[in-house]
């Protein structure tokens, strides 16, 4: 059985959007990565640090799913990360109303001794030098690392980013991330520089629109699933991420074609999480619901064609 480290914030999440309110509900890039990758047979644990006033039912959220929790600190006396937000009628946009980062602002990693010599490893969106913090405390190389990161860390922490990203094997940012990194509006450009600067995969997420996979001169495009109805976005793009590293750790496969296969599992767990608020989708979800709708992600994708 594979095993995925997962590196991440666990938090608070207050969530607005035009469907209804969320109050102090479960979130955090960790925890979103985390459930997803509990979809799949594989050792996972999440590091983290939260305050004492996190209940000891979301802790059990964890275990309850065999995510291994040593590596979460409790900070006695401490407040665990809070983020609130409200998004727009269209979802596509929202207003950070609050961030208080509490617990995670002095956040020092500690990876657990059984999983320094993990198969994947998942490190969130977080502060680049936690991010090198964690890799430098791996006892072998992983098959696979994997780094999500966001504009914040390329306006402020530049230096910082690139020394994470030349030590990755795979970086997942969005479209508007990847053109800011790499100062090219073509997608294919940016993807292609960005290799030249460490990872030899390149995930770029565009939201509803699907996501892209590139290696060198291969290309992959898998769509999103269209819904009727998206209740919440926050966390989809984590539960992609979780999603993909879930795959690969259980398949310990890191050709392309398994990754394509990544970014179908992937996006097709996202496709669950915007159905609720935060991850009350993804804590109610069943194997069997997940096998049903990646057949409708087949038949969205393939086709018969003749040429003559």
């Amino acid at each position: 059985m594979g095993k995925l480290l997962i590196v991440g914030s666990v938090a608070f999440d207050d969530i607005e959007t035009p469907f209804g309110k969320s109050d102090k509900i479960l979130g955090g890039a960790g925890t979103f990565i985390g459930l997803a990758a509990s979809q799949f047979n594989v050792n996972t644990a999440v590091v983290s640090v939260v305050g004492d006033d996190f209940p000891q039912k979301y802790i059990d959220i964890f275990t309850e799913r065999n995510i291994d929790v040593s590596g979460i600190e409790i900070v006695k006396g401490g407040k665990t990360f809070y983020w609130k937000g409200k998004y727009h009628n269209d979802l596509n946009s929202r207003d950070t109303l609050i961030t208080e980062l509490n617990t995670m602002a002095d956040f020092n990693p500690v990876v657990p001794e059984n999983f320094t010599q993990a198969d994947v490893v998942m490190l969130g969106n977080l502060h680049p030098d936690i991010q090198t913090g964690v890799i430098d405390q791996l006892k072998e190389r992983p098959k696979l690392i994997i780094a999500d990161t966001m504009n914040f860390w390329m306006n402020n922490t530049w230096d910082e980013l690139m020394r994470v990203i030349e030590r990755i094997d795979v970086i997942t940012i969005n479209d508007e991330e990847a053109r800011q990194m790499t100062n090219e509006y073509s997608l294919v450009r940016a993807a292609a520089k960005i290799q030249e600067m460490g990872p030899k995969y390149v995930v770029i997420k565009k939201g509803e629109h699907g996501a892209l996979l590139f290696h060198k001169d291969q290309v992959f495009f898998a769509p999103a699933l269209p819904l009727e109805e998206v209740f919440d976005p926050t966390g989809a793009g984590d539960t992609f991420a979780g999603g993909f590293a879930g795959y690969l750790a259980e398949t310990k496969n890191i050709s392309f074609e398994s990754m394509k296969n990544a970014i179908i599992h992937g996006s097709n767990l996202a496709s669950f999480c915007v159905e609720k608020f935060g991850t009350e989708r993804m804590l109610t979800l069943e194997k069997q619901e997940v096998d049903n709708r990646l057949l409708q992600f087949k038949e969205l994708t393939q086709f018969n064609i003749e040429l003559t």
